[in-house]
């Protein structure tokens, strides 16, 4: 039987503080929180493995060490309200939950979200509201956001979606490269009204559904 409790403080060790992840609350809230609650049973055994985990239907719960600096990077403050992208069955969204005041977990897959919600239930978890919808467009019923994190990678973030960061918002996203490329981890930042990004670091990150751009025409 899996030690879990082993496990993630071998994740915290291994993966997590060799790779800059030095956030006190945030490697607090990971080495507490059972990241093995938020995958389907025949995978748990690998919860804490340094890779992407699949929750079935083509989506992945991101590997520990590109989440944890994704969420580093998004600077999470207490009064913050934050936006999680493809929340899955809802582990980005309760790590979020420990750091800020606030969670609007958008799934559009009605199936990961009934899950990630009885999950975040069962674990007593509050703070995070449950939405399905369209990732693309976000959630702007709760907007703005001062962090939004997208969990997946995406040819490009929609304007939809930039629109509905709070001034001084950051958004955090693993940005897919060509065909065969590897993606890279942005950040971007609302100043001024105007969001701009910069690299952070690569990225193999398994792509989110609906985020292809839109069709140039050619003449």
């Amino acid at each position: 039987m899996t030690d879990f409790a082993l496990a993630r403080r071998n994740m915290v060790e291994g993966q997590l503080r060799p790779n800059r992840v030095t956030n006190a609350a945030l490697l607090a809230a990971v080495g507490e929180l059972p990241r093995e609650k938020f995958l389907p049973e025949a995978v748990r055994s690998v919860a804490y493995a340094d890779e992407d985990v699949p929750l079935g239907g083509g989506r992945y719960l991101m590997e520990p060490m590109v989440l944890a600096r994704l969420i580093q990077t998004l600077q999470p403050q207490p009064e913050d309200r934050a936006l999680v992208v493809g929340a899955g069955r809802g582990y980005g969204a309760a790590l979020l939950a420990r750091l800020v005041k606030a969670v609007t977990a958008l799934e559009s897959d009605p199936a990961l979200a009934a899950a990630g919600e009885q999950t975040t239930r069962d674990l007593g978890l509050t703070g995070i509201q449950w939405v399905t919808g369209k990732l693309e467009q976000g959630g702007p019923g709760s907007a703005p956001y001062d962090v939004i994190l997208i969990e997946g990678a995406v040819r490009q973030v929609p304007q939809a979606v930039f629109d509905q960061l709070a001034e001084g918002g950051r958004l955090a996203v693993t940005v897919s490269g060509t065909s065969g490329a590897m993606g890279v981890a942005q950040i971007f930042i609302k100043d001024g009204g105007v969001t701009s990004g910069r690299p952070l670091f690569e990225a193999g990150t398994p792509p989110l559904p609906g985020f292809a751009p839109p069709p140039r025409f050619t003449f």
